[in-house]
């Protein structure tokens, strides 16, 4: 064998595993995984319970309370909105604990952006307004993801990877933050476990988390 077949070889090899990388990726957006699940909003002040993270900014969105419109205070609510103001944003969102950028600044992504299943060159927003299905018991929503964490912004394997637990060690190890709107839909009084997954945007279902769809885009820090 000489250079350039061993070469070729090993970019087969190299070729194979990526594809077979990629479609295990793409099967398990499709597959529900349980975990840990918190509430947060948007405005939620910060303090040793969402260790001092307030949440006015988002990790894509500097301005996201104003955005947003006001603080979506679990408190007051009219059904699944917020009492004192319609929203800009659907408030059916959630967190989860990966961000496809390098550092709070700029837009350098990260090596492993590429492995996200839906990543295409070039596409901006990736991962923000991404819809995720949202199951406790008998009762399932859907949600946009608007915000990254609880605690964690690397936890690849866990998000999109095979880990079943996330990195968090904070408080109750959540793997999942989820909005007033998504909490109250669920009936959930404290935090539990749930069960999530990714939805393209054509298999959402109709319901209350489709009566305001964000689509804007990156608003970071630069």
């Amino acid at each position: 064998m000489n250079r350039r077949q061993f070469i070729t070889a090993v970019g087969c090899l190299v070729g194979g595993a990526l594809t077979a990388e990629t479609v295990v990726l793409r099967r398990r957006k499709t597959e529900f995984k349980s975990t840990m699940t918190t509430l947060f909003w948007v405005g939620e002040p910060s303090d040793a319970e969402n260790a001092f993270i307030a949440n006015d900014v988002s990790y894509w969105d500097k301005d996201w309370q104003l955005s947003y419109g006001g603080v979506d205070d679990p408190d007051r609510r009219k059904g699944y909105w917020p009492a004192d103001f319609r929203p800009e944003e659907n408030p059916f969102y959630v967190a989860l604990p990966f961000g496809e950028f390098e550092s709070t600044r700029g837009n350098n992504l990260k090596p492993d952006a590429q492995n996200i299943p839906w990543y295409a060159p070039g596409s901006s927003p990736l991962l923000k307004n991404h819809w995720v299905e949202i199951r406790l018991g008998d009762r399932t929503c859907c949600a946009q993801w608007q915000d990254v964490g609880p605690s964690e912004v690397d936890d690849f394997a866990f998000v999109f990877g095979s880990a079943n637990d996330p990195r968090n060690t904070f408080d109750t190890k959540a793997g999942l933050d989820v909005s007033p709107a998504v909490w109250h839909y669920l009936g959930m009084k404290d935090n539990g476990i749930t069960a999530w997954r990714f939805l393209n945007a054509t298999d959402v279902p109709p319901g209350p988390w489709t009566e305001i769809v964000t689509t804007s885009g990156n608003n970071r820090l630069i």
